[in-house]
């Protein structure tokens, strides 16, 4: 299998959905991929227990793609190594009625990490320019003030949600969070089996939903909001990785392989050093342990 670099999948200029491929590294044998990701899981765990004590940054990882496209099996396999204490999970759903009496970003600014975690937004910001252009409807629940039926929604109002997500990342990386968003490309077939599979197979039947389905019929209008939605909001300080997810296995690899990769750049991040005086009486501290046997 050819090593992975993350430049072959970061966005860096205008990028066109319909010519990038839902699948690499065919002949990879299921061992290997197998094999490469343990290993980079148990690097990303050990770096995590430094980053907790360092106590700098945070890293915010950002997952996005279409129903079926591998994120939550992603989730569970690469960050199963991780120190539970190091790791938080959010999968933001229908917003509810709390949450709509505040902005949008109101509830992606509470689940932000801390210090020194990790912290992985299964659904994201995103959907907020995603979900709610292909049914624009939904943007009523917000009670803006101007917009009162659907036809108040101008192309303006989402040109600024984007300049808003923008600032908003712009934000988050100037005071120590690290952000990593991820699009996991899938092709329509490949979706087609695999909700088939969710049918056929009775352990999977709980995964199926009706809803994927009438989604699955706006396949051609979301391609067209995530093209869009990442060449406007793809930056150097929050940049987009397209990952060709049509196997689930190469998927995992190559997002733990880039998240490896790019906190290698970090270079200060490193256990602190511990003050000089304890260090010099460590002796002292040892023989006052021994004696209390």
């Amino acid at each position: 299998m050819k090593s992975i670099d993350p430049d072959n999948f970061k966005v860096t200029g205008k990028i066109d959905l319909s010519k990038i491929p839902t699948n690499l590294f065919n002949k990879a044998s299921d061992d290997d991929k197998e094999d490469k990701l343990d290993k980079v899981q148990e690097k990303l765990s050990a770096l995590q227990d430094v980053m907790y004590a360092h106590n700098r940054y945070g890293v915010l990882i950002c997952l996005q793609g279409m129903d079926t496209s591998g994120k939550d099996s992603l989730i569970r396999e690469v960050f199963k190594e991780f120190n539970p204490r190091g790791v938080e999970v959010y999968s933001f759903k229908t917003p509810n009625s709390t949450e709509l009496e505040h902005d949008y970003l109101w509830r992606h600014y509470l689940a932000l990490p801390e210090k020194g975690k990790f912290a992985v937004f299964n659904r994201t910001h995103y959907e907020n320019v995603l979900v709610t252009r292909v049914h624009p409807e939904y943007i009523l629940n917000e009670n803006l003030p101007g917009i009162e039926k659907v036809e108040d929604i101008t192309p303006q109002f989402w040109e600024n949600r984007m300049e808003q997500i923008n600032n908003f990342e712009k934000h988050i990386t100037q005071n120590g969070i690290i952000v990593m968003k991820f699009y996991f490309h899938i092709s329509k077939e490949e979706q087609r089996q695999r909700l088939l599979r969710r049918l056929e197979e009775e352990e999977h039947h709980w995964k199926f939903s009706p809803g994927d389905l009438k989604e699955r019929e706006h396949w051609d209008e979301y391609m067209e909001y995530y093209q869009e939605a990442i060449n406007k909001t793809a930056t150097e300080n929050a940049p987009w990785y397209i990952i060709p997810s049509d196997d689930k296995d190469m998927a995992r690899y190559i997002v733990a392989k880039i998240i490896w990769e790019e906190m290698q750049k970090h270079t200060d991040i490193k256990e602190p050093e511990l003050d000089d005086k304890v260090k010099a009486n460590f002796q002292m501290y040892k023989d006052m342990l021994k004696k209390e046997k």
